[in-house]
């Protein structure tokens, strides 16, 4: 039987797709073998990743890093952190550089298919927004007709700031920049009108400068920006077990599991989630590939999700953030997690 030009191509297409699968295959045993987990985060953002007095890294995302490696390798201090811009997070997880990324990264349908990335799950709803100078006279981002603008290069933020001074008629100056840090200084130095990045960002900004309220946060929210985890295409196994770290940090959260009671719980409960969740009933570990206990160490980390929430970026921070879309959906926000079962 003859084979069609387009039967050949399909099965190179399948061929190169399966060598890729193998490529990247075994990220768990690699992590493992190697002792250390290598996660990408930010170069610097305040409450998500920072380094604190001591030189230790911090913060929202480099808590699910801890948990993850928690949860893998029974030690949240095994870690390597891998500090990545937005122009070379997504090389790096793609060349096999870092094991899981935790920068504050947008989920989109080009990063998720044609990037050969896996997103776990979300972990903070945002939306892009933008800071001016009070002194600017400027109270809407409607009224920005002609403004510079810094914007961080190799981000969701790019098309959305196009989109929306298009949408709305305006011109714009755009000031490139590649960190959050360069963004920051370029801002306070006057080289831009006003800074556009996630809101999320712009709190964390703003808590950084000598007189916060000599700037204010428009009340224009533009995008929606879905931030969360992220691992290369070809290993689900190590998708699982990304997706599932996550997961059961929000469970916990829900089912009143915290660091602080939650070895106790572990020895047994009458809740069969609960139970299920931290090994005490069922084979979910094994599912994995993990210890049965793999979600106690997960959680003993750092805590739940609100546990590392309001930690970091909560009310009670400098940043300020309230639950709002990342409320549990019980709680009047979005945020929701499969069960245990």
């Amino acid at each position: 039987m003859r084979t069609t030009n387009w039967a050949k191509g399909a099965v190179m297409a399948l061929a190169i797709a399966m060598a890729g699968v193998s490529a990247h295959a075994g990220t768990l045993e690699d992590v493992q073998s190697a002792g250390v987990l290598k996660c990408g985060i930010n170069t610097g953002l305040a409450g998500f990743a920072y380094t604190d007095d001591m030189g230790t890294w911090t913060g929202f995302d480099v808590a699910y890093c801890r948990a993850v490696a928690a949860a893998v390798l029974g030690d949240p201090d095994a870690i390597e952190f891998v500090v990545l811009t937005g122009k070379t997070r997504f090389p790096a997880l793609q060349a096999g550089e870092i094991d899981v990324l935790a920068r504050n990264t947008t989920w989109t349908l080009s990063r998720d298919v044609d990037l050969g990335l896996t997103f776990v799950g979300v972990n903070y709803y945002d939306g892009q927004g933008f800071i001016g100078r009070k002194a600017l006279g400027v109270m809407s981002a409607t009224e920005l007709d002609g403004a510079s603008v810094c914007i961080q290069t190799g981000t969701t933020t790019e098309l959305n700031l196009a989109d929306f001074f298009r949408t709305n008629n305006m011109e714009y100056e755009p000031v490139p920049i590649e960190t959050n840090a360069e963004a920051r200084a370029a801002y306070e130095a006057d080289r831009c009108d006003v800074y556009t990045t996630d809101a999320s960002g712009l709190a964390a900004t703003k808590a950084t400068f000598d007189d916060p309220d000599a700037h204010i946060v428009y009340p224009e929210v533009i995008s929606k920006e879905p931030l969360g985890p992220l691992v290369r295409h070809g290993d689900d196994q190590w998708a699982d077990i990304a997706r599932w770290v996550l997961n059961a940090l929000i469970i916990a959260e829900e089912l009143g599991v915290t660091q602080g009671n939650v070895e106790r719980l572990a020895g047994g409960t009458d809740h069969p989630e609960i139970n299920r969740m931290l090994g005490s009933e069922g084979s979910y570990g094994e599912m994995l590939g993990l210890a049965s206990d793999w979600a106690v160490h997960a959680i003993k980390a750092e805590g739940n999700y609100a546990e590392i929430f309001d930690r970091y970026i909560g009310p009670d921070t400098r940043l300020g953030l309230q639950r709002g879309l990342n409320a549990l959906y019980k709680d009047g926000g979005i945020l929701y997690a499969p069960p245990f079962r």
